[in-house]
């Protein structure tokens, strides 16, 4: 299955269970991208005591998992990608949706 997951949350427990379900989603050898939007793209910034989203972000990776930031996002934010993932445009997101057999949004 090919499973995209829109992250637009900055909670970390919002998006420590994204992350999690990409994990378990990779683990079953599905094709999974996680597209990081709005305050989604301060993913990485974002670990508490509780949770630990950037060692999750990492498994992800570590599992074949593809991350995909919003370049506007990360501009109004004066971020740039991260190492792991790359910047995207609004038209990558349409055609990840659109190729994707599911998508969920967290």
């Amino acid at each position: 299955m090919r499973l995209a997951i829109v992250i637009y949350s900055a909670v970390p427990e919002v998006v420590w269970n994204a992350f999690r379900l990409g994990i378990l989603a990779r683990s079953c050898e599905d094709e999974v991208t996680v597209f990081l939007l709005a305050q989604g793209v301060e993913a990485e910034f974002k670990d508490t005591a509780d949770f630990n989203i950037s060692e999750k972000i990492l498994e992800f990776v570590d599992s074949g998992g593809n991350i995909l930031s919003c370049g506007t996002c990360l501009n109004l934010r004066d971020q740039t990608a991260a190492e792991y993932c790359k910047a995207a445009t609004m038209g990558t997101l349409y055609d990840l949706i659109k190729t994707a057999d599911k998508t969920v949004t967290f």
